[in-house]
C-alpha cells in the first residue's frame, strides 16, 4: 500500500497530462511560458483573490511574502512552532526572529486567545499555518492583526482547497502561501508554489523578487531570488486542476470515512487507547493533506502497522522551538506544551484521493491491532 498514491492519479490523467507536458516540449517556453500565464489566471479565479504569482516553492513563497513587507534583521514574525521547518525557516533566513505561539489542541493550528500576548514593538507580521488541511481561525486572528496594523501570511502549503467560513484557504488575509510539492493536495511533479494577493502592489512586488527582483530586463531596483515556477510544471497543474474538486471532495469522504471506521473499531477500547481522530472545525472544511490521529503508544503502532505493510509518517516529531538551528531562543521543552504533547501522540495513516474504501478497512484493522494487542 502506497501511503500518498501518485500512481493512481497520473493513470486516470495519463493522456491530458501528456497532452499538456507535450505541448511545452513543442514551444520551448521553460520558463514563464503560457501556461505559467494560464495557470496564476486559474488559480486565482479558483481562490477568490485577484492575484496568484507562481513561484518556485512553498518554502520560497514564504521568503518572497516576507521580502516584499520588508521584513529583516531585528523583526519578529509571530507564528506556529509546530510545523514543517520551512515556516520558521524561512523567517529568520529574511533575518528576522520567529516567534512562537501555541497551538489549539483540536485543529493543531495557532491558539488566537493566545498571539495578542506575542505582540511586541517588533513584531511586523503574522503567519499563521493551516495545518494538515484545515484553515486556522482566520477571523480571530485578523481581527488581532487589524488591531495592530499587522499583515497576515497564510502559509497554506497543506490547505489549498480547503474551505473556511466559504472562503478559500489563500483567499483569508493579505497574503496567501502554498505549495505545489508532489504529495500536496494539488502538486506538480516536482518543486512548485504560489502567493496570492488582493493588493496591486504586493503583487508587483512579488513578480519582482521571483525574478531576481528586477522590474525590467537588467533592471534592479531590489534584491530578489530565482523563484519562478518551471512551465512544464504549470502544465502538470494545470491537467490536475481539471480534476481538483473532485480530487477535493474524495478527500473529504475519505476522511470522514477514516474517522468513522476508527470510531467503530474502538468503540468498546479504554478511553486511554482510542486514537484522537481528526476535528475539523463546524465553520471550515480539511482537504486532510494528512489524516493524522493521536496514540498513546505511537512508537510500537508504528512497528506493528509496518509489519503487516500499512505506511505510516509522523508530522511532525520536533516542534521547532526545539529544534537545534532554533537553540538560540533559548525555548525548551515545556515552553509550548501543546504543541510538543501534539508531536509526541501524532501518526498519519495513508491519505490520497484515491484510497478505496478496503484499503480503508485494511488500515483501521491493522491500526486496532497495533493499539490493542
Amino acid at each position: 500500500m502506497d501511503f500518498i498514491d501518485l500512481k493512481s492519479q497520473y493513470r486516470r490523467l495519463r493522456e491530458p497530462m501528456n497532452a499538456r507536458i507535450q505541448a511545452v516540449l513543442e514551444h520551448g517556453q521553460y520558463v514563464l511560458g503560457a501556461e505559467t500565464v494560464e495557470l496564476e489566471r486559474r488559480l486565482a479565479d479558483y481562490v477568490g483573490a485577484k492575484h496568484c504569482i507562481g513561484a518556485s516553492s512553498g518554502t520560497d513563497t514564504l521568503l518572497i511574502a516576507l521580502m516584499a513587507l520588508g521584513i529583516g534583521r531585528g523583526d519578529e514574525v509571530i507564528t506556529s512552532p509546530f510545523t514543517f521547518i520551512a515556516t520558521g525557516e524561512m523567517i529568520a533566513l529574511a533575518g528576522a526572529t520567529p516567534v512562537f505561539v501555541d497551538i489549539d489542541a483540536r485543529t493543531y493550528n495557532i491558539d488566537p486567545a493566545l498571539i495578542e500576548r506575542a505582540i511586541t514593538p517588533r513584531t511586523k507580521a503574522i503567519m499563521p499555518v493551516s495545518l494538515y488541511g484545515q484553515c486556522a481561525d482566520f477571523d480571530a486572528i485578523n481581527a488581532i492583526a487589524k488591531k495592530h496594523r499587522l499583515p497576515v501570511i497564510e502559509d497554506g502549503a497543506q490547505s489549498f482547497g480547503a474551505a473556511y467560513k466559504g472562503r478559500k484557504s489563500c483567499a483569508l488575509s493579505e497574503i496567501g502561501s502554498t505549495s505545489f510539492f508532489p504529495s500536496k493536495p494539488l502538486g506538480c511533479y516536482g518543486d512548485g508554489g504560489a502567493l496570492f494577493t488582493d493588493d496591486d502592489q504586493l503583487a508587483k512586488l512579488f513578480r519582482e523578487i521571483r525574478v531576481h527582483g528586477q522590474d525590467r530586463r537588467y533592471h534592479h531596483p531590489r534584491l530578489g531570488v530565482n523563484g519562478r515556477l518551471d512551465t512544464l510544471q504549470a502544465a502538470v497543474l494545470l491537467a490536475k486542476l481539471d480534476v481538483f474538486d473532485e480530487e477535493v471532495a474524495a478527500r473529504e469522504r475519505i476522511g470522514a470515512r477514516y474517522t468513522q471506521l476508527i470510531d467503530d473499531a474502538f468503540a468498546q477500547a479504554p478511553a486511554s487507547l482510542r486514537p484522537t481522530t481528526p476535528h475539523v472545525a463546524p465553520d471550515r472544511t480539511s482537504v486532510y493533506a494528512q489524516y493524522t490521529i493521536e496514540v498513546a503508544n505511537r512508537a510500537q503502532v508504528e512497528e506493528r502497522m509496518k509489519a503487516r505493510g500499512i505506511p505510516t509518517a509522523v508530522h511532525y516529531p520536533v516542534p521547532l522551538h526545539l529544534q537545534p538551528v532554533f537553540a538560540d531562543l533559548k525555548q525548551g521543552p515545556g515552553s509550548f506544551p501543546v504543541s510538543e504533547a501534539a508531536a509526541a501522540r501524532v501518526i498519519s495513516l495513508p491519505m490520497h484521493p484515491y484510497l478505496d474504501e478496503a484499503q480503508q478497512v485494511q488500515v483501521v484493522a491493522a491500526l486496532k491491532d497495533a493499539v490493542l494487542s
